[in-house]
């Protein structure tokens, strides 16, 4: 071959090569969009059922109370929809694992569609109990969980999670403000019609805009512990099977134990606002919405960029550390003003503890257990809200306030030890 033809040859190779590394880099490009655009819509699915479900939630007691339901009656229903979400958080994640998280969205959301039809039919107290029972599909968060686990690095998932902050404090705030104001308006129906249709819109969002699967193909060889694709999405063998994966039912521990003491305190809250506080229903409202305010900002902003600085097991440790200071600010506060002043590292523990702890966790278990893994927890909460009416209630009536403060400080203080001394294996340490 002649000098020319050589370096002609050789000037095409690379002239080849580049146009392949360019549209690998413009292919990679696209891909990256594309998977912002979903986690876009996940978040924006997850903030529109938020805003419906806290829309109902204040229009619930006055419903409750023309179909002639009294304060006990109404706690029972409080705790059927708690027992609805606790047992179908699991099912909801071994669902999402099976097929799809697209499917497992659409399901959330047709399941409020469900919910609020059957509420603006309940012209009896057996009906509105009936409407209950879709919540134990109503699992909008996890999905949106579902889908940013998916798409994301495993050393950027608690940044994306954190960001469902933002989604929960815009759903507090508006759908607290907009339930208030259109019952007050319209009426205590109006509301509930507005969550049918929104539900139903969300649901059309979904099955448009959330692909078939989100899930990249992942590496990991499958072995028969490492696999939730086998057996019925009802199987409590296969969802108790994830706790024997190293560190998992550790981790799982503290995150229920480390939130259990907060959460029996606010199961009581309207109860102690009222007594305690002396607060209106009005003040009441403009707390929930500070609250609101600064979970967007603390899991939204603060959250996420500890997570680029410091290891997930420091920050795990650092969110015990600061309940346990939270329970001593508990323990002492007299007034309103005093919560709101303890608010703050109390939220910032909170919103550090939950993000976390499912980014740990969804990293402990193999790619196609990730949902149910997410969806065991979810069911953190409502496990707390169904147990926590009697403990909360007899630590109230006999300890007072300060009580909850002092459970606080001991729990988290016996965790942070625990955390100190144990070896617990994590996959991913730091961003």
């Amino acid at each position: 071959m002649s000098p020319m033809n050589a370096k002609a040859s050789s000037g095409g190779k690379e002239e080849a090569s580049g146009m392949r590394t360019k549209t690998l880099e413009e292919s990679r490009y696209s891909g990256e969009v594309k998977r912002g655009q979903v986690i876009f819509i996940a978040y924006l699915i997850a903030t529109l059922e938020l805003t419906f479900l806290f829309m109902q939630m204040g229009v619930m007691p006055y419903l409750a109370k023309s179909l002639g339901l009294d304060s006990v009656g109404f706690g029972y229903l409080q705790t059927t929809f708690g027992v609805l979400q606790l047992v179908g958080g699991p099912i909801f994640g071994r669902f999402a694992d099976q097929f799809g998280t697209r499917a497992a969205l659409i399901l959330s959301c047709a399941s409020g569609s469900a919910f609020f039809l059957l509420m603006s039919i309940s012209t009896s107290i057996p009906l509105l109990f009936l409407s209950r029972l879709p919540g134990v599909f109503m699992h909008g968060l996890p999905g949106a969980q579902k889908v940013i686990t998916d798409l994301t690095a495993p050393s950027q998932r608690a940044d994306a999670l954190g960001k469902l902050g933002l989604c929960f404090g815009i759903g507090i705030i508006i759908g607290s403000a907009l339930g208030g104001v259109l019952s007050t308006k319209f009426g205590i129906f109006v509301p509930i019609y507005v969550g049918l249709v929104g539900n139903l819109i969300n649901t059309m969002i979904a099955m448009v805009w959330i692909p078939f699967q989100a899930k990249p193909k992942s590496d990991h060889h499958v072995t028969e512990n490492s696999t939730s694709q086998s057996g019925s999405v009802f199987s409590i063998r296969e969802i108790l099977r994830l706790m024997k994966f190293p560190g998992v039912m550790e981790i799982f521990m503290v995150k229920v134990f480390a939130g259990l003491p907060i959460g029996l305190f606010l199961v009581m809250f309207s109860i102690i606002s009222m007594d305690f506080f002396g607060l209106e229903a009005v003040e009441s409202g403009y707390l929930m919405s500070y609250f609101g305010v600064l979970q967007m900002v603390i899991q939204g902003l603060v959250v996420g960029k500890l997570t680029h600085h410091c290891t997930e097991r420091t920050l795990l440790r650092l969110s015990v550390f600061v309940f346990a200071g939270v329970g001593l600010g508990m323990a002492l506060m007299r007034t309103v003003w005093h919560y709101c002043i303890v608010a703050v590292p109390l939220m910032f523990a909170f919103s550090l503890l939950g993000t976390i702890t499912d980014s740990i966790l969804t990293k402990a278990v193999p790619p196609s257990d990730t949902g149910t893994m997410l969806g065991i927890c979810a069911s953190v909460q409502p496990l707390t809200r169904t147990v926590g009416p009697t403990i909360s209630g007899v630590l109230y009536r006999h300890f007072g306030v300060s009580s909850f403060g002092y459970l606080q400080i001991i729990v988290n203080m016996g965790l942070f030890v625990y955390l100190l001394k144990s070896k617990i294996p994590l996959r991913e340490m730091k961003s």
